[in-house]
């Protein structure tokens, strides 16, 4: 093939028009490519781990009983997906999917571009390779959490729920009903405010530990595992590059996840508590916000469900968190290595062929 008719092929065309991607771009558009591969992979995983979190949430109380029943109607990864499949069928477990991808999107195009551009300042800042990827990484997720905080309460709020209408009878189960993204904000708004949308934001704040761990770890073995750092490859792809991804990625995550787990049921709990009283359920149960902050939230958790109740779901967050972290991060280091390659293959195509200009 000459290199004339090279140029006017589909792909070298590709190529070219690559190059007109502002460099400020990659890391956004890589983000909220991994973002999307993620919320489609894990939403049904979602769902279960949302369920299990926020049950104890919904428990009735009495003047005999101010702490609420034990009761559990959610048990397990196997028992809670057959009930959700059961009652509401493939659309329960792909319930706030659209919110979910709504959320992920900008949370990854954002905190991946804040964390790449942050790391040198921090370096320069305070000298040190590991403190400068922790800064970093503290720096872009509270940037990403309070701009998408309302979309994750939203997501979490129609997870929660069930196609049953609510009822006290059983205290557990969401006193509300929405039947899409845009009732829910609506309905949120109009009976508890706009504070609702940032319910669970200081512990999702807290939560922010979780990637001050998994990033640095992620750096540090991926370049132990192949000599490279994040958003960087070897000139010629190879298996063992994408196996060294793939295992520092399930490293870091299940590190993080571990040490850093029970704020998540925290988020969850505030996330799914309304904020004032005139809700009712079906039967004319006035619903009340159970739970007034964080340290109240942790001892009636501790007195009417034991410590247990911090890691409730944590086999179905490390099922979910681990194939969503290693989705995200082989897609974003995949779409960086094609964006890269089809700049350097456009810029070639774009040379002068024989002294002449295309």
């Amino acid at each position: 093939m000459s290199p004339t008719s090279s140029r006017d092929s589909f792909t070298s065309r590709i190529q070219i028009q690559s190059t007109s991607i502002p460099k400020a771009w990659i890391s956004p558009i890589c983000g909220a490519g991994a973002g999307l591969a993620s919320g489609i992979v894990t939403c049904p995983l979602d769902v279960i781990k949302t369920k299990l979190q926020a049950q104890g949430g919904f428990n009735t109380r009495s003047a005999k009983n101010p702490y609420g029943s034990s009761h559990q109607l959610y048990k397990g990864v196997l028992g809670t997906g057959s009930i959700i499949w059961r009652e509401e069928g493939i659309r329960g477990m792909y319930r706030g999917l659209g919110p979910m991808l709504m959320g992920y999107l900008p949370t990854w195009a954002v905190y991946l571009t804040v964390y790449e551009n942050t790391r040198e300042f921090w370096h320069d800042q305070c000298g040190n390779w590991w403190m400068a990827r922790c800064y970093a990484s503290l720096t872009a997720g509270a940037c990403s959490t309070i701009l998408t905080n309302p979309i994750w309460v939203i997501k979490t709020r129609l997870m929660s729920q069930s196609a049953r209408a609510p009822s006290a009878s059983d205290g557990m189960r969401a006193p509300w009903h929405y039947t899409s993204t845009a009732d829910a904000a609506r309905k949120m708004y109009r009976t508890e405010g706009i504070r609702s949308f940032y319910s669970g934001l200081t512990p999702a704040l807290l939560g922010l530990t979780h990637v001050a761990v998994q990033f640095p770890l992620y750096e540090y073995f991926k370049e132990r595992f192949t000599g490279f750092g994040m958003g960087e490859h070897p000139p010629e792809d190879s298996t063992s590059n994408w196996v060294g991804i793939s295992a520092a990625t399930f490293l870091s995550k299940v590190c993080a996840s571990t040490a850093t787990y029970p704020h998540e049921v925290l988020r969850t709990r505030l996330q799914t508590q309304t904020r004032r009283s005139g809700m009712t359920t079906s039967d004319g149960m006035k619903v009340q916000q159970r739970y007034t902050g964080i340290l109240h939230m942790c001892k009636v958790i501790l007195k009417e469900e034991g410590w247990r109740a911090f890691y409730a779901g944590i086999g179905t967050n490390l099922i979910r968190a681990v194939p969503a972290a290693m989705t995200t991060m082989l897609t974003y280091e995949w779409l960086r290595n094609v964006i890269t390659r089809s700049q350097e293959a456009g810029e070639e195509l774009k040379k002068p062929i024989g002294g002449y200009a295309q």
